[in-house]
Formats: C-alpha cells, sequence, structure tokens
C-alpha cells in the first residue's frame, strides 16, 4: 500500500459505518433482543463515529464520509427504537 492511501484511510471511521451498520440492521429484532444489539452497536458506532470525525479533520477533513453515513444510521437507529424498534413484536 503506498504513504497516499494510507494518509486515506480512516479505519475509526469505517468501524463506525460498519458498526452502525450493523446496529440498523439488527435493531428490528422484537423482544428487546434488537434494543439490546442494535442500540448497544449504535453507542459503539457514535463513539466511533467522533474518534473518526476528529481523526478525519485533523488531516484536512479526508475520510469523514464514512462517519457521515454512520451518523446517519446511527440517527435512523435510534429514531426505530424511540418508535418501538426492537421492543415489541
Amino acid at each position: 500500500m503506498s504513504d497516499v492511501a494510507a494518509n486515506r484511510s480512516n479505519p475509526s471511521a469505517w468501524v463506525a459505518f460498519w458498526v452502525g451498520l450493523a446496529g440498523l440492521i439488527l435493531m428490528p429484532i422484537p423482544l428487546f433482543i434488537g434494543l439490546i444489539l442494535g442500540g448497544g452497536l449504535s453507542v459503539v458506532a457514535a463513539i466511533f463515529g467522533v474518534i473518526g470525525l476528529l481523526k478525519g479533520l485533523a488531516r484536512g477533513g479526508k475520510g469523514i464520509a464514512p462517519v457521515v453515513f454512520a451518523a446517519i444510521f446511527i440517527a435512523l437507529t435510534w429514531g426505530g427504537i424511540s418508535l418501538g424498534g426492537g421492543i415489541v413484536w
């Protein structure tokens, strides 16, 4: 891998993206399973998202696109949970 590709990589942002997506997918599982799995993964994704955002901003804004998508996934997950996703059958 070249140095240019290594500088553009933001692993924390990609972890936030994939964990946020997994939380969104698992959130609709009923009987509080989705609440625990989806909600827990979205909190982890939020933590990695903040780390990825700070790293991306330190690099002049490179690599923050996955964080933006992760934030959308997190918002959809929390919105779904607030409407009863993962809790009711």
